[in-house]
């Protein structure tokens, strides 16, 4: 309960959370979560027996909620288009600095013995980037789509110019965007009200939450919990018991995690996402099967060595992990959802994820201190299990709008409105397309004109080259009912 009682506390909020992202605005839902965190720090330093920290951690999974659903959608939403993957991955692997410093504090506190600084401590330093958030966020513009579906378009335009357009509202981008959100809002506003059952009333919105959902758990079952919960048993498990050395190798953990969720996050575009899970997952179970032989080895022989390379099998174990679902578990979940759905979806993955949570700290102590290694073998068919639904089921996002991705999955996987190959297409090209409802299948029939800027290789295309197109010009016949 002690580990456990922070996830159960995000996941009775969770489901609220939405309403607070999506009425008060992204920066006002992540103070509400960071003034709620606070508060139970404050409680949780001052703790004067176990029940008190007990509740204070679950405050502080109240407060967790808020901030977490509303974060990545801000960045996401404000970001500039072609730095918005790599920006969004970016932030889900800052987790690591986190970890870092508390790895790092643990490692010098838990020497403190016989003193209650040793756990309050690190417990004080949770406050520090919660202040800074809580400070910081009114530095931050608001979602231009959050202000537009508000009806404060002036307000969303000024935040498009200065971040988009150089200072200029009226630049060819600041325009092409405004006009794409603005269009596509006003057509997902025609069903009114979003309930949660609209995640699972179209095709469209079945094949997202199929993904999101089974990401929320594949994050959580690949295995990374045994390390990531309960690295004292597995250490443990292969030979190592003194505390100084288990605090060190997860200390020199968290580092070779954050270098390798960073190094990843900075290829997200260029590589794609399809590319780096399927890479992930294949070199997970690869790994992972020889970290379960060389445990056996060694709880069945005792061999130093088997023992020496299952520490080896953790780190490249991380390392696949680290490149996909670190940096993209955020970034592809947020993308893949239409602004209208985009709180509620979200809130749909951090539910998940703590469900998988909660069953990791109830079940993997209790099933390593019964069957030992052969617990590994679950997450070995599970791994098997993974790797066959990204192949099936994952599709590539890469060099699409929040906007023209929601198209790609209403309707054909081949429905690449304005992708960036036509940029290298010399001849003017007008086309029809279709934006569909992804709450009821509305379509509206629209007519884009695309202006290439360049002939140069797709390899040479810039952001302003991708941009400078016309779009949206003619909208042709009206917002109608489509039988999906």
């Amino acid at each position: 309960l002690l580990t456990n009682v922070q996830n159960i506390g995000s996941l009775i909020v969770l489901p609220f959370a939405p309403l607070v992202t999506d009425g008060l605005g992204r920066r006002k839902a992540i103070f509400v979560g960071g003034t709620v965190m606070l508060g139970g720090v404050v409680l949780q330093v001052q703790s004067a027996n176990v029940w008190q920290f007990i509740i204070a951690r679950g405050l502080i999974g109240f407060g967790i909620a808020f901030s977490v659903n509303a974060a990545p959608l801000l960045i996401t939403e404000v970001t500039y288009p072609t730095q918005r993957s790599t920006i969004t991955a970016m932030y889900n692997s800052m987790w690591y600095v986190g970890s870092i410093v508390s790895a790092w504090t643990t490692f010098g506190t838990f020497r403190m013995t016989g003193s209650t600084w040793s756990w309050r401590i690190p417990s004080v330093l949770q406050a520090l980037p919660t202040l800074l958030q809580c400070t910081l966020i009114w530095f931050c513009p608001e979602s231009p789509r959050w202000l537009i579906s508000k009806g404060k378009d002036q307000e969303a335009k000024e935040v498009l110019g200065k971040y988009h357009g150089d200072g200029d509202i009226n630049h060819p981008l600041v325009e092409y965007e405004y006009n794409e959100i603005k269009e596509a809002i006003e057509v997902e506003e025609e069903i009114g009200q979003v309930s949660w059952l609209a995640l699972f009333r179209t095709p469209g919105n079945r094949r997202r939450m199929r993904i999101i959902i089974a990401l929320g758990f594949f994050c959580q079952w690949s295995g990374n919990g045994l390390v990531s919960y309960y690295i004292n048993l597995i250490l443990e498990g292969v030979g190592i018991e003194a505390a100084a050395t288990k605090t060190l190798i997860n200390g020199l953990l968290q580092i070779f995690n954050f270098v390798m969720a960073l190094g990843s996050a900075l290829f997200v575009e260029r590589i794609g996402r399809r590319k780096i899970f399927l890479a992930s997952n294949a070199g997970m179970l690869i790994v992972f099967s020889v970290w379960t032989v060389t445990s056996a080895l060694f709880q069945e022989t005792a061999s130093r060595v088997a023992g020496n390379i299952t520490i080896v099998m953790i780190f490249l174990y991380y390392g696949f992990y680290d490149i996909a679902y670190t940096p993209l578990l955020v970034a592809y979940a947020v993308e893949i959802l239409p602004f209208r759905i985009r709180a509620k979806g979200f809130a749909v993955l951090s539910i998940t994820i703590n469900i998988a949570l909660i069953f990791n700290q109830y079940v993997t102590p209790v099933a390593l201190d019964r069957i030992g290694w052969k617990y590994y073998l679950f997450y070995v068919g599970f791994l098997a299990f993974e790797l066959g639904f990204i192949f099936l089921y994952l599709w590539e996002t890469k060099g699409r709008t929040l906007e023209q991705t929601a198209v790609l999955f209403d309707g054909e996987p081949t429905a690449d409105a304005l992708f960036v190959e036509e940029l290298s297409v010399g001849a003017r090209r007008r086309e029809s397309r279709k934006i569909v409802s992804p709450e009821r299948g509305i379509a509206v029939e629209r007519r884009v004109d695309v202006y290439p800027y360049t002939k140069r290789p797709e390899s040479q295309v810039t952001t302003s080259d991708m941009y400078e197109m016309k779009s949206w010009q003619n909208w042709e016949g009206s917002p109608r009912s489509r039988e999906n």
